[in-house]
């Protein structure tokens, strides 16, 4: 299936493979052949030359399937580790390369599989690998318009996701059943699936990223939830803390302070500043407060097909393999809020999704931002009647 999108990104690769000296590339990881070929899954590959070519090789029973979702040139089916392997070494000897660099994405690969791709029997002794993992998220920074859309789409079901999790906030349920409540929420308002769902609370908020347990939530928890639904392919990013009660005067100062550090950030996320401004004005905020020793973290990252991914401010690109990011230019999306304030005790954390604009930040994310929960007006007169009324 040709598709004029991934043609024109399948031409931008081959022009930066040329400008690298690659001669081919050999991705694994989903996003990537995703972001190029339309279809992205475990246990498959993409090779492309640097010609321009698309060659992907799939489970045997995914043929069918990957066929009609994804742009291609060739594909091949195999039935296991070893099928793999020959079919790599098919596309080497097909595409008539016996010597020159094959990319692979370092930060992706375990040892074992980058001991799988580059086989004697996979790969031509005298094709040398190097990475290519900056190429990629170079080239998956900046966001197509339609891409923009599908994240803003992401952003509504990321809002009914967290509306369902904070609703679902009280005394003696787990941390458990409110991802439950997140992700239920997101699969009914259109997401195919999530990255991890994030749910810590009272003392488990003050680590970075808490992952939800069967503790039970007590009368006056604050309880930090982060989901990232999956939309078309593609994700945002939310987190809201709330307190299961009435919330501490020490806690709603944190709570408040952050928010104004995440908001003063925010307000400067335009076309032309850098990660390191972004990073500095969070942080400096919050270390004037005297939080210094309670910080943690960066606190933007990219968001596009993953929900963390270039750019990423220059200390965190590095531990991923990743370059350091020039001046934003307009369409990248970032999330800001991504470490929280970690007192000891407890901690808070906000974080939302934005689009670099022009002139200023686009913020996707929309849910409210308050540490109590957001009460329900009670019915009126008129109201309860209505209901009636609609019930009859």
């Amino acid at each position: 299936m040709k598709s004029p999108v991934h043609q024109r990104r399948i031409e931008n690769c081959s022009r930066r493979m040329k400008e690298h000296g690659l001669d081919a590339l050999l991705l694994t990881k989903p996003s990537n052949m995703f972001y190029l070929t339309g279809d992205g899954r475990l246990c498959a590959y993409a090779m492309v030359t640097q010609d321009g070519e698309i060659a992907l090789g799939v489970p045997s029973t995914d043929v069918e399937d990957v066929t009609a979702l994804a742009h291609f040139d060739h594909i091949v089916g195999f039935e296991d580790e070893v099928g793999m392997i020959h079919s790599i070494a098919h596309y080497f000897e097909h595409f008539g390369l016996k010597a020159g660099t094959v990319g692979l994405e370092y930060t992706f690969l375990t040892q074992s599989m980058l001991g799988m791709l580059t086989h004697p029997h996979a790969k031509p002794k005298d094709v040398v690998p190097t990475d290519c993992t900056h190429l990629l998220s170079e080239m998956r920074m900046v966001k197509e318009p339609a891409e923009i859309e599908r994240i803003r789409a992401a952003a509504k079901v990321a809002d009914v996701g967290m509306k369902a999790a904070v609703a679902a906030v009280k005394p003696g349920v787990t941390e458990s059943e409110v991802a439950a409540a997140a992700e239920s929420a997101m699969r009914h308002a259109g997401a195919e699936e999530f990255w991890r769902t994030y749910v810590a609370a009272g003392p488990r908020t003050n680590i970075a990223h808490g992952l939800p347990t069967t503790r039970k939530l007590h009368k006056g928890d604050l309880v930090m939830i982060d989901v990232h639904p999956i939309v078309n392919g593609y994700s945002a990013d939310i987190c809201r803390t709330v307190c299961a009660g009435k919330p501490t005067a020490e806690q709603q100062a944190a709570y408040d302070l952050y928010l104004r550090a995440q908001q003063a950030t925010i307000a400067k996320v335009r076309a032309g500043v850098g990660m390191v401004e972004l990073e500095r004005t969070m942080h400096d905020i919050l270390k004037d407060a005297g939080h210094g020793k309670h910080i943690f973290g960066p606190p933007i990252h990219g968001v596009g097909i993953e929900f963390e991914e270039a750019p990423l401010p220059p200390g965190h690109a590095f531990f991923h393999g990743e370059k350091e990011p020039p001046p934003l230019p307009a369409n990248v999306v970032i999330s800001v809020g991504n470490c929280g304030l970690y007192t000891g005790p407890w901690g808070v954390r906000v974080e939302d999704t934005n689009v670099v604009g022009v002139d200023g930040p686009i913020t996707l994310t929309r849910y409210p931002r308050a540490l109590t929960q957001v009460a329900r007006k009670p019915a009126t007169t008129k109201t309860r009647r209505t209901r009636r009324k609609t019930r009859r």
